[in-house]
């Protein structure tokens, strides 16, 4: 088979394939204020007052989001995640800093991706809450450093 022809049948297979996967999940649209949404406590290192909920996925499998309240002032200490993070500010301000490297000043709006295993901190210098959304690649996790234990 030439070239040209074998490209064209993989390519159509491959089409004809993804056409016929039936859909496993469903749409789904969330306002951080849905009355739907279950709200929990955060590990025990952390602040009093804050708090998780979970957006779409199992935390303790991969591809899970979440959202995080970190009541005003409050500081979570040095801690990593198995899992790289995608985060983007909602509310507040939120200042993270990751080892070794300068301090960010989240806004609202704002995005920030933390690599898997470094530690960092992170402090909500605003007057209100912070609300944080996260993406996770992997189980949802919040491991304390050992300076935090301290």
């Amino acid at each position: 088979m030439r070239k040209g022809r074998l490209l064209t049948a993989l390519t159509f297979t491959g089409t004809l394939a993804f056409a016929q996967a039936p859909a496993q999940e469903r749409a789904l649209a969330r306002s951080a204020h849905d009355a739907e949404l279950t709200w929990g406590g955060c590990p025990s290192f952390m602040p009093a007052g804050c708090r998780l909920s979970v957006l779409h996925g199992d935390p303790g499998k991969a591809n899970a989001d979440v959202l995080l309240e970190l009541p005003a002032s409050a500081t979570i200490p040095d801690h990593t995640h198995t899992s790289a993070e995608r985060m983007v500010l909602i509310a507040g301000e939120l200042h993270v800093t990751y080892k070794g490297q300068a301090k960010a000043a989240l806004k609202p709006g704002m995005y920030a991706y933390g690599p898997a295993r470094l530690p960092h901190q992170a402090t909500c210098v605003s007057s209100a809450p912070c609300l944080l959304f996260i993406a996770f690649e992997s189980a949802v996790d919040a491991i304390p450093t050992e300076a935090s234990k301290k």
